[in-house]
């Protein structure tokens, strides 16, 4: 083979064998170059690892046999990351009704923590150690607006009690529903192909520097399993509801009630928050508030009835107004989390007033 250069008016000759071996050499490189990714990728579990821990709970659930219905203790699983020597992320769904919650770190040590903030929409939730973790690796929550699609994250988590498994991908999509000033209807996710199974909940997303740059949250599927389509809370949205909006937990699973479902009920205003469940030792716990005892369905939906329906808290009746949410949220920001709180609920067709007289 000849080829001419115009410029020196000389035949260059290759050698066939020269040509084979430049092909050589730069699939050599390719393969190195893949190999670095792939040992890039084992450093960054080695470093993130050990900040990953498993959550397991115990919550109270309803079970039907026949006529007969009975409250057992169920345990759950779900999984987190520590961002400081007392402090775990997970996902609101896995603590939000807990009985009990203990954190299992990589080393075998399990640590009971309570449960500080939650909310069920952004399904975010942090929780505080009971006594800090000794020699404590933590991880620190990235800027989730500079995540694009296409980008590669890997998740660690616990799918199927599968303690510290990795899963790669790359980010799919992203779903922004944040409102302006609504703490609870906020919410952020981004979407990955990462797998994603029961137990993985609450889990870290990482980028490629080892930042979360989200909480694993839900998977869309029709076969009950993974199917490529996986979501998390953005890191930023977590850092806003968190640690900036500072809501403390309640401690119940609520139902919303409105439209007919309000006169169905027969409530005394136009909506109200039906309680499923409630944890004896949350704040809405002790100030007395019951939970349901009997499951039913209505349309296609299945809801827990029995217990009680709040109408008021504070003295702001519950509406699907922003200005009444964002009342409600004021009342259980952090900062004021010594006063009282006094609640009006509908209990067997009677309002009855619960906490500060």
């Amino acid at each position: 083979m000849v080829c001419f250069d115009d410029q020196k008016k000389k035949i260059a000759t290759f050698d066939p064998k020269q040509t084979n071996m430049r092909a050589l050499l730069i699939v050599f490189m390719l393969l190195a170059t893949v190999g670095s990714k792939a040992q890039s990728l084992n450093d960054l579990y080695q470093k993130t690892n050990p900040a990953v821990v498993v959550i397991l709970t115990e919550q109270k659930e309803l079970v039907s046999s026949g006529k007969l219905t009975k409250t057992v203790t169920a345990g759950g699983l779900g999984s987190g990351f520590l961002i400081s020597e007392n402090q775990v992320v997970t996902a609101a769904h896995v603590v939000q009704v807990a009985e009990k919650v203990n954190v299992q770190f990589v080393d075998g040590e399990t640590i009971p923590a309570k449960v500080i903030s939650a909310y069920s929409v952004a399904d975010v939730a942090l929780l505080e150690l009971l006594w800090p973790k000794k020699n404590a690796v933590t991880v620190k929550l990235a800027d989730s607006d500079q995540v694009r699609i296409g980008d590669q994250v890997f998740v660690v988590g616990a799918p199927f009690g599968l303690g510290h498994s990795l899963s790669s991908g790359y980010v799919s999509g992203k779903i922004d529903m944040k409102k302006d000033k609504n703490p609870f209807t906020n919410s952020e996710y981004i979407q990955t192909d990462a797998a994603i199974n029961t137990g993985n909940s609450g889990g870290p997303m990482f980028n490629m520097n080892g930042e979360v740059v989200g909480v694993v949250s839900n998977i869309l599927t029709q076969s009950g399993g993974f199917q490529g389509i996986g979501f998390a809370a953005s890191s930023n949205i977590t850092k806003d509801l968190l640690f900036e909006k500072k809501i403390i937990w309640n401690g119940t699973d609520v139902l919303p009630l409105t439209g007919k479902m309000a006169k169905i009920f027969n409530l005394p205003q136009e909506s109200g928050l039906l309680v499923q469940r409630v944890v004896k030792v949350s704040p809405f716990g002790i100030l007395g508030v019951q939970d349901g005892d009997t499951e039913i369905i209505i349309g296609e939906e299945k809801l827990i009835v029995g217990g009680d329906i709040i109408l008021e808290i504070n003295g702001v009746k519950f509406e699907e107004s922003d200005e009444s949410l964002l009342n409600i949220a004021r009342t259980f920001e952090r900062k004021d989390k010594e006063s009282p709180i006094e609640l009006k609920v509908l209990r067997a067709g009677k309002v009855v007033t619960l906490g500060r007289r």
